[in-house]
């Protein structure tokens, strides 16, 4: 498993994620529980810097390496 995230997304994704996680303990019902999931996994997506959908697509937001000329 090799990581498909930049920085940034990863940011992106912990700030989403805890969003996610006060909209779920803000509200209750369906809701709560679909911001909980949410949260979940954009933050573990995050902590992991691999998303299983981003490869699935064929997507990399890791910056590229240069090589030695």
């Amino acid at each position: 498993m090799t990581t498909n995230e930049g920085s940034i997304d990863r940011i992106i994704r912990i700030l989403v994620g805890a969003g996610a996680g006060y909209g779920a303990f803000a509200t209750s019902g369906a809701l709560a529980i679909v911001l909980g999931v949410v949260a979940g996994i954009m933050v573990v997506t995050a902590a992991l810097g691999f998303c299983p959908i981003y490869r699935l697509i064929g997507v990399s937001t890791c910056p590229r390496r240069q090589t030695p000329a």
